[in-house]
């Protein structure tokens, strides 16, 4: 009886730890999560933030390949302090709202840096050109409930951000720096037999 006992109580801490690894963080929280930038005008450090966007991210550790996350950023929503300038950067000079109303990235890989720590790359669009970007991400768990911290740097003169006069680096410098704060739930993955199957062409 001893050892049928002993057996029941293997069995069931196996059952969770599959339940545990099963998760996958699919719902982001909007209202938890934030995207910051920071960068030097005049040489001086300045930070700001965007107040609306849309976030998708679908992650299980035990899956990367499987691992997508996808972030479109209204730039009409920017926050730099100052309403003056937030008008500014909406104009054709910087942004240009009107004809490029979203910033998108959509990540296409992410691989492991060993621990909590990753490394997601993928395609920045801004202004409608798109480049490369690559970001560490920091991956902190809870229960069913997780965060993404990540950064990475752009150069603002290559998505033609700041044309014209606003080409002078001595004014506002080139290097921009993009952070974001993901928080998103997990839900239990599906098994591979219940998944729905995609349909061949």
């Amino acid at each position: 009886m001893r050892i049928f006992n002993k057996n029941i109580i293997i069995s069931a801490l196996l059952l969770i730890s599959c339940q545990a690894s099963a998760l996958e963080y699919n719902q982001v929280q909007l209202k938890l999560s934030t995207v910051t930038f920071g960068y030097r005008q005049m040489g001086v450090p300045m930070e700001g933030k965007f107040g609306r966007f849309t976030a998708q991210v679908t992650f299980d550790p035990a899956k990367l390949a499987n691992a997508h996350a996808q972030i479109d950023v209204n730039l009409s929503s920017i926050d730099t302090g100052s309403s003056e300038a937030d008008e500014g950067v909406a104009g054709k000079l910087w942004f240009n709202t009107k004809v490029y109303p979203l910033a998108s990235f959509v990540s296409t890989g992410v691989k492991s840096l060993g621990g909590n720590r990753y490394q997601a790359t993928g395609k920045l669009t801004i202004k409608g050109k798109t480049l490369d970007v690559a970001a560490p991400v920091t991956f902190a768990a809870n229960g069913n409930r997780a965060s993404f911290d990540g950064s990475f740097n752009i150069k603002r003169l290559s998505y033609n951000v700041g044309i014209g006069e606003w080409t002078d680096l001595d004014t506002v410098a080139d290097d921009i720096q993009i952070k974001f704060h993901l928080v998103v739930l997990a839900s239990p993955a599906l098994p591979l037999s219940n998944q729905p199957q995609r349909k061949q062409p």
